[in-house]
């Protein structure tokens, strides 16, 4: 078992070309013996935002803070707020977007523990 903290886990720069003003955590991974998932956790700063990508699995979000948009497949921008759950598709194109000027848009990526 393992019980933790966002405040106590290693805040770090994901390097994904395209991707602006987010850092990520993971407070539970393949690393701490998860079978299936790792969790993530994305910070975008106002106006930060991940490249417009797709990858071969799934993907599940939940908003914890914030406000943004995902820019859809067909480049539509649809809107996310606190509360929000996102279930992006195996190779679904997609993007995340904090579009506020001031407030960060926080986020919990569910992912196979192998994709982490």
């Amino acid at each position: 078992m393992k019980i933790t903290t966002l405040a106590a886990t290693k805040r770090e720069i994901p390097q994904m070309e395209g991707a602006s003003g987010i850092s990520k955590q993971v407070p539970i991974s393949k690393n701490d013996g998860s079978p299936v998932f790792s969790f993530r956790v994305f910070t975008f700063e106002p106006g930060g935002h991940t490249p417009y990508h797709a990858h071969p699995n799934e993907h599940i979000n939940y908003v914890i803070e914030g406000n943004g948009v995902v820019v859809t497949s067909s480049g539509e921008e649809r809107e996310i707020k606190q509360g929000d759950f996102i279930l992006i598709l195996p190779n679904e194109k997609h993007q995340y977007r904090n579009k506020s000027s001031s407030s960060r848009l926080v986020i919990i990526c569910a992912v196979p523990k192998e994709y982490e």
